[in-house]
């Protein structure tokens, strides 16, 4: 019972999207196909609360914040992605915190502790341009960022997917109940 909502709203999602314009190419199609499933996505961490593995509330209570990259060419993971998380200062300017690599599964776990995520504004970078050139792309973005308010209401769990091609990117969250 449970495919089929899933399922019918994946194809809402799809039609709606197509209805807006028809494609005029098959990454055209990619990209409303991409598009629904990320509404799909969406729609279940909202209303169905039958999220992917990826995406549920990490055990880890030491690291509030877990990433997710995928690669919408190669439809898989995306390893060895740099990424920095920096906060917003006082002054509007941004201080780095951390500076990693997703690894194999295109995750990261330990780029902040629950100690340094306090509240505040605080900006995620993805260095995409060095991760597509090493797959031998030219990409249209250098970089995607992701700014969010984080802690606003006690302590959460923050998980951020990015879906990203040489010339898109795409981000959904995923932001637990405070935690006592």
């Amino acid at each position: 019972m449970a495919f089929h909502s899933v399922f019918l709203v994946f194809l809402a999602g799809l039609a709606f999207f197509s209805e807006a314009a028809p494609p005029v190419s098959v990454s055209g199609l990619r990209i409303r196909f991409l598009t629904a499933l990320l509404c799909t996505v969406t729609y279940l961490s909202y209303n169905v609360k039958i999220l992917p593995s990826y995406l549920k509330d990490s055990a880890d209570s030491k690291h509030p914040l877990f990433i997710k990259i995928l690669d919408s060419v190669r439809g898989s993971p995306a390893p060895n992605v740099p990424v920095k998380l920096y906060k917003e200062a006082a002054d509007g300017s941004w201080e780095l915190l951390n500076s990693k690599q997703t690894n194999d599964n295109g995750e990261l776990h330990e780029l902040t502790t629950k100690e340094q995520f306090v509240t505040g504004i605080y900006k995620i970078e993805l260095d995409t341009a060095s991760y597509w050139k090493k797959l031998g792309l030219n990409p249209f973005h250098h970089h995607a960022d992701v700014v969010f308010t984080a802690n606003d209401a006690g302590y959460r769990h923050y998980s951020i997917a990015v879906l990203f091609s040489p010339f898109s990117y795409s981000t959904t969250a995923v932001v637990s109940e405070p935690v006592e």
